[in-house]
């Protein structure tokens, strides 16, 4: 790996772990908000985030630094159905990733379509550039979770103990959009990770976002596989369906996840919601922190 790495992970001082958040610049170009991207531009009034700027890997090290946090970063492999490869790369956001390793967590992305090139890079970016799980975004790359395309990629993160974390429910990606940009919801259904999590039962998954409108199904998939999990990114916890707030306050709370979907859903703007959610007081430092910690092999 290239570059000089900063100081190790002091979890202890943090205030929380964001294990959900977007690089969507490269430190080769400077960055840009939403203007000019019609994509972009719709996914920021979906979220009615404003004029959102994209962020680099030093930029997103910053921002959660001076808020004594730290982050899950990682971008979206879209190559079979945008035909566009991925800003900026898994390689340059594990380097970068590696220089501020106090407070960011690189995970890779890479659609199951690339196949045996793609597991090959896989592996090398786990053993070469170290990354920490993998982010999978079934409507946007345009296949089921339980598609035996994606098994040899499942195969090489379980092998090395790490995460893969799936994209589930509606998604702010094409949304309002002619066609909601071509891309298909009923690829993100959870109970499609739940033959995932029995065909891999040593591999750790994360459950991305309340997943609208399939709420009941995610959390059924994580009472009933072990090494499930959810976290609650991509929505205003003010939004959390009573149900989802019930099962994080006791069935789930060792397995329910702090993220916010930064830079569309700021930590700024989840947590202020947060804290006005009835979470018991013994339950919050979990999601918040703890869970994630323990997930990552961090405490």
């Amino acid at each position: 790996m290239s570059g000089q790495a900063s100081p190790a992970m002091d979890v202890a001082a943090l205030e929380a772990i964001d294990v959900h958040t977007h690089v969507q610049a490269s430190i080769l170009d400077s960055p840009a908000t939403a203007d000019g991207d019609e994509a972009f531009a719709a996914m920021a009034d979906y979220f009615k985030a404003g004029a959102v700027t994209r962020f680099t890997v030093p930029m997103i090290a910053e921002y959660y630094r001076r808020r004594r946090m730290a982050a899950v970063i990682f971008t979206v492999d879209t190559m079979h159905l945008s035909g566009r490869e991925q800003i900026p790369s898994n390689e340059e956001v594990a380097e970068q990733a590696a220089r501020h390793a106090d407070v960011l967590i690189p995970f890779a992305s890479i659609d199951p379509h690339r196949g045996a090139a793609g597991v090959a890079a896989a592996r090398r970016l786990i053993e070469e550039h170290g990354v920490r799980g993998f982010k999978f975004h079934p409507t946007s790359q345009g296949f089921f979770p339980n598609d035996r395309l994606a098994y040899p990629l499942y195969e090489v993160i379980a092998e090395h103990g790490l995460t893969a974390l799936f994209h589930t429910g509606q998604t702010g990606a094409g949304a309002g959009l002619p066609g909601g940009g071509g891309l298909r919801l009923k690829y993100s259904n959870p109970m499609h990770v739940d033959d995932v999590a029995a065909d891999f039962p040593d591999l750790q998954i994360i459950l991305a976002h309340p997943s609208f409108p399939w709420q009941d199904e995610a959390l059924s998939v994580a009472m009933h596989k072990p090494k499930v999990h959810i976290d609650l990114s991509g929505w205003s916890p003010k939004y959390f369906p009573p149900l989802l707030v019930r099962y994080a306050n006791t069935l789930l709370k060792e397995k329910v996840l702090f993220g916010s979907d930064f830079p569309m859903i700021t930590p700024d703007r989840w947590l202020a919601d947060f804290g006005k959610l009835e979470i018991r007081d013994e339950v919050r430092p979990k999601i918040l922190k703890e869970n994630a910690a323990r997930l990552f092999g961090l405490a």
